[in-house]
């Protein structure tokens, strides 16, 4: 869409900037003066958007007053937000690209045009989410040790693929012989500094070729093998559609690539400037709010209609000012800053508003510090969190590689738009609707467990926790063991040696991609205490699954060329792989004997990760206790082999002299910290990440895929199924029916969350989806993962509430089952559900507080829709998980201030009957009626005119298939 159309309301706005007459902007701050300036930096990007597109259709001028008017209208008018971009991850990216090629054939049978259907908004798809770790702990080939001692470790034979070798260049560092003339010779010397304020590694080393880590080839082999229909798939969907970019396997995570290559901060279309904003099908998206740009993370379903060109449509919300103020203390990682703010910011009920930072506490702060604590935005449940530009954002944005022109343009015109934030004057600070006070001075290093993400324990309190947790009943805090069978130790005989293990044993280390990896501090901070800890002597015990997964290649090239990695190798932590691993449960398998001894001695076995999820059961069946944690702590966890230790007053170990060593001895300084940051995490990493993503994947590039209109659907595949949602499409939406003598299929308790309800992770064996795909023929070990199976419905309605940690009151215990009323039988909620259906018997669903927590999945709400359920009566919901219901045309009931189904007497046995108005309104009270006579009212949680359109539609996809008719 031209941003510069003459017919536009406001295009007396538009200038040139400066003395540049060929680019141009809205000058919207002409719009509003001092009204304008009050506003919060947040809400100045949401009122260009709505400037930039009012048509007076999607987008219409009074929108454009009432975000002005932001100090008076705030959370009483809705607004359009039509972002510039929409960045999509494979798991949830092939859904809806697969819903696009139904919608093809939709319209098609419709007597429309199918090329029509494209997407109109730029979308990136990152596969990033098919890897699976099938191997781990590998061969290092010729891997210079710096420390000393052989690294190599068996593995099976490489893939005859051939890498091309790539050689890095010198920086003129100690010890280099010149221009980088050293010979063959003394590529392999050994020649390595121990002393980090030398150069760790000299330049042979960065002389020699660097191929990818051989797991990461074994693992990409595997993942290619194993996905090859999905993404043949993605192929051909950048072909059939324009505007959509794949960008292939083993590139990076969604998030991570968007932060590092795709983000722009100012978009600029023919010689038009606007402000980079965006929304992605990833809850990590708000990612990018650390580089000052606007968007977060809906539901597949709400993207798929901003592809489309609708605008995201939202209440004018509150914005909290976040002042930081002082100093972190040194022990201090960027992630503890993040738990910290992380538990505050919940405290301070910041749900469906956004959260903007200010104060003296932000220059201190580094993008990757930025970038880390606005990815924790879901979990304090905030829209977004917004970092205004500032000067270190123009500094990260020089070492990515912005040209100098550029950065000039861009200043200019943030300046000219009054989106810069002066880092050196706080009188002109927006107006906030309240202010959160944080000192960094206060922020201690935490972790956060066992169960939930909020629950932060201080590092020199997790001893004492955890006894606590053994103690107490079963909960999201406890585990309730006997006393007399708290100090059980369980003998593991593994690799021809005898181990111990217990409650509180680390059975997983990992440090993953998903939160911090973007962050260099914590990740050199994790090499540099490995390379302290290999030093003296210390090790990790070999049945602990340890992995290291890097968001992108950049990570795993600033851990080589600062001499860190092999350290990190050296203790297990070898990277994987570049995707979503062990934190979404793809993680090895426990060895058997470790797996055999926590269930004989009921252990509670523990879980470290540098994630930001760690739901029970989330990363292995048998592990009960997980815990977040900064990269260095999850390796001094792995070293310590338990987490219930005072790492004030007991070792980690002893060294070859028998001298007990402590984590304060093998700690990085921030001094030591600062200087490795500075000397290897520089431009030439962004450069070797571009290089990649405009060379591809070797694999890719030679992938073939169809070249059709229409997408060939092979009926017998089990990965990519044209799916049922078009199958009753009509050129005109029906009237609103009621709901009929419905029955309950599940009665639900308290926070359940997506990763209860929406497929994730392995496909068990006793599974209603196992049990189809044994049927089309294939085996157990050809299952693959409910995500790679996402463009397959019938794989995914199968899996849709089979998490086994589901608790369902009907059953009383934790299991994927339900009971059939008519006939009393207890099944798999599928295969309820399915006999529902076969007897015309609508179904809804009863819960308590907080329903839908977790990661944004449409499938959370796809999978209930396709199972028969009609309305979800809760008490509350998670607000993404409730736009994911409206938007598959579900109905998000909520029961009265103080009523749940408890207190209405009500035990879910009964049918219900619900009546919908044709004229609804958000917040309009509807009767309900059950079949013992009782009659109760619930809220209609619709909170836009716009999601009660796309209710009366059946759902967003049926409304934006009606539109191309």
């Amino acid at each position: 869409m031209d941003p510069a159309r003459p017919d536009y309301p406001f295009h007396y706005l538009i200038e040139t900037l400066n003395d540049n007459t060929e680019k141009k902007f809205y000058n919207v701050p002409k719009l509003g003066g001092t009204k304008y300036d009050n506003l919060p930096y947040s809400i100045r990007v949401l009122l260009e958007a709505a400037v930039r597109n009012c048509d007076g259709f999607r987008v219409k001028k009074e929108d454009a007053i009432n975000i002005l008017d932001w100090k008076t209208k705030r959370n009483n008018v809705e607004v359009p937000f039509c972002p510039a971009r929409v960045v999509l991850q494979d798991f949830t990216g092939i859904p809806a690209m697969v819903d696009f090629a139904a919608m093809r054939e939709a319209v098609k049978n419709l007597g429309g045009d199918p090329t029509k259907v494209h997407p109109v908004c730029p979308t990136d798809l990152t596969v990033d989410h098919s890897l699976q770790i099938d191997f781990n702990k590998c061969a290092i080939q010729n891997t210079p040790n710096p420390g000393g001692g052989d690294l190599q470790r068996p593995s099976a034979k490489l893939s005859p693929l051939k890498v091309q070798p790539r050689k890095l260049p010198c920086r003129g560092q100690t010890g280099c012989k010149g221009p980088c003339d050293a010979g063959e010779s003394s590529r392999n010397s050994g020649q390595f500094s121990s002393q980090i304020e030398n150069t760790p590694l000299l330049c042979p080393f960065h002389l020699q070729p660097v191929p990818e880590p051989e797991t990461v080839l074994k693992n990409q082999e595997v993942e290619f093998g194993r996905n090859r229909e999905r993404l043949q798939f993605f192929k051909w969907s950048s072909n059939a559609f324009r505007n959509v970019s794949v960008i292939s396997p083993g590139t990076g995570m969604a998030h991570q690539v968007n932060l590092e290559y795709l983000s722009r901060v100012v978009f600029e279309v023919k010689d038009f400037l606007y402000p980079d904003s965006i929304v992605g099908t990833d809850s990590h998206t708000t990612m990018v709010n650390g580089l000052g740009i606007f968007g977060w993370g809906v539901c597949g379903i709400e993207t798929e209609a901003v592809m489309l060109g609708m605008p995201v449509t939202l209440t004018l919300p509150e914005v909290v000012g976040c002042e930081l103020t002082g100093t972190a203390c040194p022990l201090a990682t960027s992630i503890d800053v993040v738990l910290s703010i992380t538990k505050q910011l919940r405290q301070a009920g910041v749900a469906g508003k956004f959260v903007e930072f200010f104060g003296t506490g932000i220059s201190q702060l580094s993008i990757a510090d930025r970038t880390t604590i606005a990815n924790m935005c879901p979990e304090y449940g905030a829209i977004l969190s917004f970092f205004p530009v500032d000067n270190v954002t123009l500094k990260h944005l020089k070492h990515r590689g912005f040209d100098k022109a550029r950065l000039e343009s861009m200043e200019k015109y943030l300046k000219a738009v009054k989106l810069f934030r002066n880092d050196q004057s706080s009188s002109d600070e927006p107006e906030y609707s309240q202010v959160v006070q944080i000192s960094l001075s206060s922020i201690m290093p935490y972790v956060s467990g066992p169960k939930r993400p909020q629950d932060r324990v201080a590092v020199t309190n997790m001893k004492s926790d955890f006894q606590a947790c053994l103690n107490e009943k079963v909960g999201f805090k406890g585990f309730q063991i006997l006393a007399e069978k708290q100090n059980d130790v369980v003998p593991v005989h593994y690799e021809g040696n005898e181990y111990r293990l217990a409650h509180g044993s680390v059975v997983i280390a990992a440090v993953i991609s998903c939160t911090n990896n973007c962050n260099p501090s914590v990740m050199l901070a994790a090499g540099l205490l490995a390379k302290k800890a290999v030093e003296a002597g210390l090790m990790v015990k070999p049945y602990i699954r340890t992995s290291l997964s890097p968001g992108s290649g950049m990570v795993t090239h600033y851990l080589s060329s600062s001499g860190v990695l092999p350290y990190l190798s050296k203790l297990g932590f070898q990277v994987v792989g570049y995707g979503c691993s062990t934190c979404v449960g793809n993680t090895a398998p426990l060895p058997e004997a470790v797996l055999n001894a926590i269930k004989q001695g009921d252990l509670v076995a523990c879980g470290v990760l540098s994630g930001n999820k760690n739901f029970e059961g989330r990363l292995c069946d048998c592990v009960r206790a997980n815990y977040l944690a900064s990269p260095p702590l999850v390796v001094a966890y792995a070293i310590a082999g338990r987490v219930n230790i005072d790492f004030q007053t007991e070792s980690l170990g002893v060294d070859p002299s028998g001298k007990n060593i402590y984590l304060h001895d093998i700690w990085p300084t921030r001094e030591e910290l600062q200087h490795v940051e500075e000397k290897y995490v520089i431009s030439s990493m962004f450069k070797e990440l571009k290089e990649k993503m405009e060379k591809g994947n070797k694999r890719w590039n030679v992938l073939e895929a169809p070249e059709s209109v229409l997408f060939p659907w092979d009926l017998k595949s089990t990965y990519i199924r044209c799916p049922s949602f078009f199958e009753k499409l009509a050129k005109e939406p029906v009237s609103l029916q009621p709901i009929d003598n419905a029955h309950v299929l599940l009665c639900l308790g308290e926070s359940v969350t997506t990763d209860h309800i929406s497929p994730a992770g392995s496909i068990a064996r006793s599974s209603a989806a196992a049990k189809y795909l044994t049927n089309k023929g294939l085996t157990p070990r050809e299952f693959n993962s409910y995500g790679a199976r996402r463009g397959n419905d019938a794989v995914m309605t199968r899996g849709t509430f089979a998490n086994i940690k589901l608790l369902n009151k009907f059953i009383g215990k934790p299991a994927p089952k339900t009971i059939h009323f008519p006939s009393g039988q207890t099944l798999d909620v599928f295969e309820a559900a399915e006999l529902y259906q076969k007897e015309g018997i609508p179904l809804i669903i009863l819960a308590e507080k907080n329903y839908g927590l977790g990661n944004s999945r449409d499938w959370a709400a796809k999978g209930p829709f396709l199972l028969g359920v009609r309305a979800v009566i809760a008490e509350s919901y998670e607000k993404i998980h409730k736009r994911q219901l409206i938007g598959i045309g579900i109905a998000p009931l909520q029961f009265l201030p103080g009523e749940n189904a408890n207190v209405l007497g009500l035990t879910g046995k009964e049918q219900f009957s619900i009546s919908f108005p044709q004229e609804l309104f958000p917040g309009i009270q509807l009767d309900v009626k059950t079949s013992t006579g009782k009659i109760f009212s619930v809220i209609a949680s619709f909170e836009t005119d716009m999601e009660i359109i796309i209710f009366k539609h059946r759902g967003i996809l049926n409304y934006v298939a009606r539109r191309f008719l």
